[in-house]
């Protein structure tokens, strides 16, 4: 939901702690926490997971 009058978009950062089989990644915003996990070490997954969870 977009609320009227904001045009601004929330700034996403990520950090990579990368290993040669895994990376555990940590998701926020400059407005919440999103979360923390483990993930094979594939750039196509963390791109995928990250246009599934924040389209804009």
């Amino acid at each position: 939901m977009q609320l009227q009058g904001n045009t601004t978009c929330p700034k996403l950062f990520i950090g990579l702690d990368v290993h040669k089989k895994t990376w555990s990644v940590s998701i926020q915003t400059d407005m919440f926490f999103h979360r923390t996990y483990s993930m094979p070490s594939k750039p196509d997954d963390l791109f995928d997971y990250v246009t599934k969870h924040f389209p804009e």
